[in-house]
């Protein structure tokens, strides 16, 4: 995979911060979902709203510490 190097302000890397759900969450992932939520919004605004919705409760879990790991996961599905 190709990679590139962008110039954000300080201010700007600190909000997408926020936006990370795991500490090792790439700035890539994070922006990827911020598009997808930006797509969906101009697509399917009902949809939308459930979409950021199910991912501030994520986000909430994920604080908590209320999640499995893969390895947890996959032991749950026999695989």
């Amino acid at each position: 995979m190709a990679a590139t190097t962008i110039k954000i302000h300080e201010g700007t890397k600190q909000e997408l911060d926020l936006f990370r759900e795991y500490k090792n969450e790439s700035y890539d992932e994070v922006i990827k979902k911020m598009l997808f939520v930006a797509k969906t919004c101009k697509t399917q605004p009902k949809l939308s709203k459930e979409t950021i919705k199910a991912i501030e409760k994520a986000r909430e879990r994920i604080k908590k510490g209320d999640f499995l790991t893969e390895k947890e996961a996959r032991k749950r599905l026999g695989l």
